[in-house]
């Protein structure tokens, strides 16, 4: 009913046909993208809310609609005055015989835009705005206080929820930002019986008198009271009616926010309500819920789902069509992973400038990275923002990693309202679980960061070349990483009884020592070369020219003689390997990368010889060149590493050719941080997980360590939805070879039980449909 004193401002139903839903502005020309209503309709609202107010059409202040925000949202403005304050209602029917106020503002000289928490989602919608006097303030929700008494205290108090005033340790009426839901969130182990929330961050809510008209909501602070009796009795209030009672006046509901999930809005960050597990209130409470809870947690903007549980999940199936007519957008576990907005790949913090980098842009140390596709190749960089989803094991993320950089997948971040005002700035750049932060920086504040994590002293890796010829894999020992590289000594490791692997699971090969790298240099005069190099101000200063010099250099390495006795060498281990029967892999092991401290993912090459190349010398010496290429070079800069000591060996076994499937394991979840799963990523053929091609989006499986069933979260997008790449054979051989995996190399690393530890391995299935282990090597947490 409408307060003496108030005027309103009517306007009509609205669609948009890019969102499905219906809106119209009554005193302005409607956009082409919108629909026009029933005339007959139109025209009989106005003459019906005109003989309600008492007020002529002439004198009403023109509400117009002002479109549809980046979030989804209706928004309209007033024709307004200081002296006012107003209340946005809205209504599914025009005669508003059921309507609820959504937003309220202070009048604004000559305008205000009131905007809606919600999406303007659901079926056509109609809206008014009525205006108030600020000398005599009406009280919208009716429970004794005047409006604008409760908006002077918008977090205790809210001028559309008359639920009673309570101190902040116990809760409060309102949640306007993200920083107060934080404050009254927990998020942790202490979950009591609601061990569905286990690691979520959440506050709990409760609606008392659900069933009258002036329904009253409190958001509980969940830090103080992880209970709803513990809550209920701190404030004095009752429950009314018993748990599983459709009919009951009080909802005891939980509020979750999942930051790596996109809703409604597009934005990541979503927010979804769930009752308690025997609940199962009809639609109609459920969706006052939701627009009580949306006009008074302007924190949501959009991003807000009901996520039904227990026998309510039958319950919204029964009332599907009233759901699928409304704007309460139901969202349940499974759907989750397919919404994903943001991911923090990297949990870190940095300085940098901020770019936006096109083809054949060439990233600096200093360079925090805006990629709309994945880069296969990328040198050290401050931070990364991909457009595009990665992976956890991607060789992007797995530099982040060892540099410490935060990376994050950010759906649309090139347009994103926080970054892209940004971009050519210098900026600080903060990847948290919950989201991320991004500022514009000082030049002191960069320079003192760039000080502060870069190495004071030269670091001197260390490289064994009293090993001087070539040995296969079973005479290579774990503590020969220092002569061949950890590439090398870690699969020879897995090939000792210890490890108990059949025949075949991991590659048969030979290992080529950092000693016939350090003679071929010598040999060359490329050391001097390299010196030469080091010294000219140009190389050290220009990142342009010093690509173009290090290209100089990886031609000159793979076109240079080498020493008779190194060629002969190579003869007697190309003949190990006959032609008629596969091509040859050569890869790099070099003494720094693959090691317990220090991953090194991405940044060397290897390389295969096919049976029609020639000699194996042209072979290696591509990885020999691939130890001096842009991004390689620039990381053992910035480490300090001493180019000088840095050396190549190889790894070199037969070809794997026509795989069926290719991947990546790790044995935690580094993703999506659940506990006691391996994590995995697969796809078809030799379309590589760890540089994929642009669109192709890997299978994702979350591998119970223990033994049971696997999740699913995402299927590969190059097979038919719902097919799985691995048999169940398969990902059972896979379980036990992560389990003993881990196991030892935990022993060989030393690492004392209980303190952290993880191993990821890159692995194949081939064409004769064998699991092939082809790497491993710690991850980096």
């Amino acid at each position: 009913m409408t307060r003496a004193g108030a005027r309103e401002h009517p306007s009509g139903p609205v669609t948009n046909r890019l969102r499905g839903h219906s809106f119209l502005p009554m005193s302005t020309r409607l956009p082409r993208m919108h629909s026009v209503p029933h005339p007959r309709g139109l025209a009989w609202l106005l003459p019906t809310m005109a003989l309600l107010l008492g007020v002529s059409r002439g004198s009403a202040a023109s509400l117009a609609f002002s479109g549809i925000t980046q979030e989804g949202r209706a928004r309209f403005t007033v024709a307004s005055t200081p002296d006012h304050y107003y209340v946005l209602y809205r209504s599914w029917t025009p005669d508003f015989s059921t309507n609820w106020p959504v937003a309220i503002e202070r009048g604004q000289p000559a305008t205000t835009t009131l905007t809606e928490n919600l999406g303007a989602g659901g079926p056509a919608g109609y809206y008014r705005v009525l205006e108030h006097p600020v000398s005599s303030p009406a009280d919208t929700d009716s429970d004794g206080i005047d409006d604008l008494t409760e908006m002077a205290d918008p977090i205790q108090r809210s001028p559309l929820n008359p639920s009673k005033r309570i101190e902040f340790r116990n809760g409060c009426a309102r949640i306007p930002d993200r920083a107060t839901f934080r404050e009254l969130s927990y998020q942790g182990d202490q979950v009591a019986i609601d061990t569905q929330l286990k690691g979520l961050e959440f506050v709990k809510f409760q609606i008392q008198e659900a069933n009258g008209d002036h329904p009253q909501l409190f958001f509980i602070n969940t830090v103080t009271h992880r209970s709803h009796p513990a809550f209920m009795q701190a404030i004095g209030i009752r429950e009314s009616g018993r748990p599983g009672d459709p009919n009951a006046a009080t909802m005891r509901g939980v509020m979750v926010f999942r930051p790596l999930y996109s809703g409604p809005s597009g934005e990541p960050g979503y927010y979804t309500i769930e009752f308690e597990p025997n609940d199962q209130f009809p639609f109609h409470k459920i969706q006052r819920a939701i627009e009580l809870i949306g006009a008074n947690a302007p924190v949501v903007r959009n991003n807000l789902g009901y996520n039904p549980i227990g026998p309510a999940v039958s319950r919204t199936e029964k009332e599907k069509d009233l759901y699928d007519h409304s704007r309460v957008a139901i969202v349940r576990e499974q759907d989750l992973f397919k919404s994903i907005g943001f991911l923090p790949l990297n949990l870190s913090e940095g300085f940098g400038r901020l770019r936006l980098m096109g083809p054949g842009d060439v990233p600096t140390a200093r360079d925090v990275v805006l990629y709309r596709s994945l880069p296969n190749e990328l040198s050290r960089v401050a931070g990364i923002i991909t457009e595009v989803p990665q992976t956890p094991l991607s060789h992007v993320n797995l530099r982040a990693i060892q540099d410490n950089a935060p990376n994050a997948y950010i759906v649309n971040a090139s347009s994103n309202a926080l970054i892209a005002p940004l971009l050519g700035k210098n900026v600080f750049y903060k990847v948290a679980p919950d989201g991320f932060e991004i500022r514009e920086a000082s030049v002191d504040e960069v320079n003192a960061y760039f000080d502060s994590i870069r190495p004071q002293n030269p670091q001197f890796p260390g490289r064994d070349l009293s090993i001087t010829g070539i040995r296969p894999l079973d005479e290579i020992q774990f503590t020969d990483a220092r002569a061949f590289g950890a590439k090398v000594a870690n699969l020879a490791a897995m090939r000792k009884p210890a490890f108990g692997f059949a025949e075949g699971v991991i590659p048969n090969g030979f290992g080529i020592p950092f000693h016939f790298y350090d003679e071929f240099m010598k040999f060359n005069g490329f050391y001097t070369v390299v010196s030469n190099l080091l010294e000219d101000p140009s190389f050290r200063n220009d990142p342009a020219v010093m690509e173009a010099r290090l290209s100089d250099l990886r031609k000159a390495i793979r076109k240079a003689p080498m020493p008779a006795w190194m060629r002969e060498a190579l003869s007697e281990l190309q003949e190990q390997f006959p032609p008629e029967e596969s091509s040859i892999r050569c890869r790099s092991s070099t003494n720094n990368e693959d090691l317990s401290e220090f991953n090194g993912a991405g940044l060397y090459d290897s390389f295969t010889h096919h049976p029609d190349e020639g000699h194996l010398s042209k072979t290696i010496q591509q990885v020999y060149a691939s130890l001096w290429n842009y991004r390689a070079f620039e990381e053992r800069d910035f480490h300090r590493i001493d180019h000088f000591s840095a050396a190549m060996g190889v790894l070199v076994h037969p070809n794997f050719s026509g795989e069926k499937a290719n991947g990546v394991a790790v044995t935690l979840d580094p993703l999506y941080q659940t506990q006691n799963n391996y994590y995995l990523n697969t796809q078809v053929g030799e379309d590589l997980v760890t540089n994929p091609d642009p669109n192709s989006i890997p299978e994702e499986i979350l591998m119970p360590s223990k033994g049971g069933p696997v999740q699913v979260v995402r299927y590969s997008s190059l097979v038919p939805s719902g097919t799985m790449l691995l048999t169940l054979s398969q990902l059972n051989e896979m379980r036990s070879a992560l389990t003993r995996i881990l196991a030892q190399f935990r022993l060989l690393y030393a690492v004392p039980a209980g303190q952290p530890f993880a191993m990821e391995i890159e692995f194949k299935i081939t064409g004769d449909n064998v699991f092939s282990i082809k790497q491993a090597r710690p991850w980096l947490n």
